[in-house]
Order: C-alpha cells, then structure tokens, then sequence
C-alpha cells in the first residue's frame, strides 16, 4: 500500500475551506482551463448517524459540502449507506431522503449499491459511536473489524477491490486490528486508517523533517484512555516517526498511574523539560500542576531502535500537546486545534486525505502508522490489567517509511483531486 510523497499529496491539496468560489462536485484541478474533476462514487458503512457524530461530520461533508453550507466539497459521490444502529436522534434517514442516497440493510449491498458487482469507488467505514459494550480493558468494541470483514467478502465475492478507509483506530482489540491489516495486505487493499488530529490545525508550528535526529518526545493527552488515548498517540506517533532510519516498531509497553507516573519522570525514563514544554503548550482549564490529580497516567514504551515514547494522559489538560527535542535544541511544542466551526474542520482535513486515496488509488499516508498506536494503545490497556506488568511486545514490529503529509491549513490542501 504506497502512501502518497509529500509532491503528489501537495498537488491533491486546496484553499476551498477558506472560501475560493468554485460549484460543489465541479472543483478545478489546476488552472482556470481545467476540466472539472468527475466525483468518484462511495458507500458509508457507518455505526450510527447522527448530528455531530462522525457519520455526520465527514459524510454530510460530502452531501453539503466542507462547512455543511451547498458550498465546495470534495470531489465524492455518497452513494449508498449501511447504518447499524438508529437512535432517537437518527438523521441517516432524513439525510438518505433528501438527498436521494439508498439505504441498505446489508454491507455487501451498500458496497454493491444493491447489484450484483462492486458499484462504488471506495468505501468509508466509521465504527464510531452508538450502543456497544465495553469490554474488562475498556475498550468499547464498535464493530470495525466486523465492517471490514463484509466490505472484504463483498471484494471477494464480486472480485474487485477499491480504497478503504477506517475511521480512528483498528480494532479496537489487538487481535482485531491486525487481522484487518493483514486482509488488506492478502487482498491488495488500499488501506488507510486513523484519527482526523494529525492532519488538523496546530497551535505552533513545529518542525519536524522526516530523518531528524529527535533526542526525546513527550506527548500529553486528555479524556479516556480507550477513546482519546488513540487520537493522543496518533498525533505523537506523528512526530516521532520522523526520527533517523524511520520506524521499526515498539518493543515493549507499560502502563503506569498515580505516583509511579512522576517516579518514572523523576528516575529520568522521561525527559524533564520536554515534559514540561508539552505541558506548558496545552490548556489546562482546571489550572492544575500536573503532579496534582492522583487520576494521571503514563504510556510508556520503547521502539525497535531504543526510543523511548511518552504519552501522559492528564485529566488537568483539555487538549492533546506534543514537545519534541531535536539534537542540539531546545525542546519545541504545539498543541492539536480540534476546532468546533465550520463544521469540525479537522474531519475536512481528514476527508481530503481519503478522498485523494479513492481518486489516485494509493493511500495517502500509511496505514502502519495506525496499526502500530492501535497495538500500543491495546497493551497499555493490557498492562494497566495486570498491574502495570511491563509487556514485551514483539508482535509489534511494525516497519514502515513515513510521509511529509501536509496538515491544515497549509498549503492549498483542499484543492481537487488529479483527475
């Protein structure tokens, strides 16, 4: 699965979230002599939707454009809909109605647009949100390995494959996660997968080049550990991947809370004064030093090549922050905007990078990245069951070659898709 260069991925980016005036579906792929870009068809195979969930959020983007408003949006088509749940609150309905898009009872039919052969481009899977049960690590068990399975069978089945994308992290269980890798390797799937917050808006710019020398990192991240722990350690895993000799994996992982999480700083397994710049970057609306809330906890784990990642989950923050120190550097941080208006912006972001996926057929960015914090995530969830029991981790071996992907807003990153 090639990600897209940083080349291709600026050539597919554009300025339409800051308002260039173009006709929603008909967006220019170059200069003023270029013919539009035809929308590729996909189907939603989404939990529930609702307003405000991520269903909504990313596919009313398609339907109503990148603010919600009939203005620009991407060069997409939502062809069909799977929904498994319908709330009170439900809007997939509405939504289906008034913009003629069918509703099916089936994965294999949504994919197929109730025909008998692959009918769409790609597919968006969003297991995110609705009434499922938690599991004893905390984990809530959406049905994202049960949605890749059926869109896969469907490939299978009807012998074509098109791009798919995951929303947040596989799984969410370890074993689910890496079966879903490893069917869209078996079937040539292009995959990708992850949180909106690496490609969203930052507080500071903080530069990062692909081959750094990066002595140390801390991440801080907020809310719970199963749901905001994998958008914290998407964005960590972000930075870090950028290090010398790119990423090899992680090979063991350890969950610590309460006073073992300042004893592991004051032992020196974390860097003071990165730490500190990551904290000193986020919000903190309860005003607290962090040593204060007895609730904290740490995510502690080492790389293939001896780096050692941090990632605080502290209840005193209310955004996720990122300090990185680079040979010969002071340490620099910034913290991940996650911003309410227009209409969740950072999903617009998200969307972009999925929506060069269906047209190029590559993923934009690799999949890997996702793979490896969904097992990271999984075994600190593990540890803190087995009180804090340090794991090894050497199904975590994940190699990969990162991506210089852009983020918001820069440079044009709306722009349509290459034709």
């Amino acid at each position: 699965m090639k990600p897209l260069s940083r080349r291709d991925a600026l050539k597919a980016g554009s300025a339409l979230l800051a308002g260039v005036a173009v006709p929603h579906h008909s967006l220019a792929a170059g200069d003023d002599k270029s013919e539009p870009v035809k929308p590729r068809a996909v189907a939603g195979v989404v939990t529930v939707y609702r307003k405000n969930s991520h269903a909504d959020v990313i596919l009313t983007k398609i339907l109503e454009g990148w603010k919600h408003d009939g203005g620009p949006g991407p060069a997409l088509k939502l062809a069909s809909l799977y929904v498994d749940q319908f709330p009170d609150d439900d809007t997939a309905r509405a939504m289906a109605k008034k913009y003629g898009v069918p509703i099916f009872d089936s994965i294999e039919k949504a994919v197929t647009v109730g025909g008998k052969s692959i009918a769409v481009d790609g597919v968006i899977s969003i297991g995110e949100h609705g009434d499922y049960p938690t599991n004893a690590l905390g984990q809530k068990l959406h049905p994202r390995k049960r949605f890749f399975e059926g869109i896969t069978n469907a490939f299978e089945k009807y012998g074509r494959v098109v791009p798919v994308f995951n929303d947040k992290h596989l799984g969410p269980t370890w074993a689910d996660a890496k079966w879903m890798y490893d069917r869209a390797v078996k079937l040539k799937v292009p995959f990708m997968a992850g949180s909106s917050l690496p490609v969203t808006f930052r507080s500071h710019k903080l530069a990062v080049p692909v081959g750094s020398e990066i002595e140390a990192a801390v991440g801080i991240g907020y809310s719970g550990f199963d749901i905001y722990g994998s958008h914290a350690l998407d964005c960590y895993q972000w930075f870090v991947e950028r290090r010398k000799d790119a990423e090899k994996g992680v090979k063991w992982v350890q969950f610590l809370s309460g006073p073992d999480v300042w004893k592991a700083v004051d032992d020196g397994f974390v860097a003071k004064d990165v730490l500190q710049a990551a904290f000193d970057i986020v919000a903190k609306p309860n005003a607290k030093d962090m040593r204060a809330d007895d609730r904290s906890a740490l995510f502690l784990f080492e790389y293939a090549d001896g780096f050692r990642g941090a990632l605080f989950m502290l209840p005193a923050v209310a955004k996720i922050g990122v300090a990185v120190k680079l040979k010969g550097q002071k340490p620099a941080a910034t913290s991940i905007e996650e911003r309410p208006e227009p209409r969740y912006p950072h999903f617009a972001y998200l969307l972009k990078a999925v929506e060069t996926m269906i047209h190029t057929g590559r993923p934009s960015y690799p999949v890997e990245r996702t793979l490896l914090t969904s097992g990271i995530l999984d075994r600190a969830l593990t540890s803190q069951s087995k009180k804090s029991a340090k794991l090894d981790t050497p199904e975590l071996a994940v190699a990969y070659k990162p991506v210089d992907y852009p983020y918001a807003p820069e440079p044009d990153l709306l722009l349509s898709p290459p034709k």
